[in-house]
């Protein structure tokens, strides 16, 4: 007897200890959404997700697009932008799993952790594993929607011991050259000095975006 109860036990703490799929940590657009649905009615939230998909496809959306769906429901603007921006988040996050490794299952118990309307989680799931999937999976995957990216970066620090003005010079320069993904390559000579406010400038524009991604969707655009 003692046998059969063990293989159940494991099997519990196997579903347990599975990461959802958008991450160890929930992001505070999903929370917000999930909060925020309990006075939507299932075509106001259709209205939405259709929308979120639109903006996946191609990223534009109409500026009075929110505003229509508050004017229709007298929801909040605030709440509307939220439940966007989580259904957006939602989305994005599912989309970079292929579907052979999230299975609709787990999909569906991920969002029933938020503890989320079925109907909704049933709407949700039809837009990530429905027709449209495979066309959305090309411009996701397509390199002409996409900017260069970093292929090779070789550095190396310089020290210039004096120059055609000075006898003496001893400042440290760092050159850096960069191979893109297009094939291109960038060569960049910068003193130390200027290499370390390049961190800093790096650093705050990183801080700067995340802070964004915390917002509602109507202060992005904004």
């Amino acid at each position: 007897m003692s046998s059969h109860g063990r293989p159940q036990m494991n099997s519990k703490l196997g579903d347990e200890s599975r990461t959802p799929f958008w991450g160890i940590k929930t992001p505070l657009e999903i929370k917000v959404m999930a909060k925020s649905l309990k006075d939507v009615k299932k075509p106001t939230f259709r209205k939405l997700l259709k929308a979120a998909v639109s903006y996946i496809e191609s990223p534009e959306i109409p500026s009075d697009f929110l505003d229509a769906i508050n004017g229709e429901t007298n929801i909040p603007s605030e709440t509307v932008a939220s439940i966007f921006s989580g259904i957006l988040s939602i989305l994005k996050a599912a989309f970079r799993v292929p579907p052979t490794s999230l299975r609709q299952e787990a999909f569906k118990s991920d969002l029933k952790s938020l503890r989320m309307p079925e109907e909704f989680i049933e709407d949700l799931t039809s837009a990530v594993y429905g027709a449209k999937r495979n066309a959305i999976d090309e411009t996701l995957s397509n390199p002409s929607s996409k900017l260069p990216g970093l292929e090779r970066l070789r550095w190396r620090v310089d020290v210039a011991i004096s120059n055609s003005a000075l006898s003496r010079v001893l400042e440290p320069t760092v050159f850096m050259e960069i191979t893109l993904s297009d094939g291109s390559m960038k060569k960049v000579e910068v003193p130390m000095t200027k290499f370390h406010e390049l961190r800093y400038n790096v650093s705050s524009v990183l801080k700067e975006m995340e802070e964004l991604e915390k917002r509602s969707i109507l202060k992005i655009q904004d």
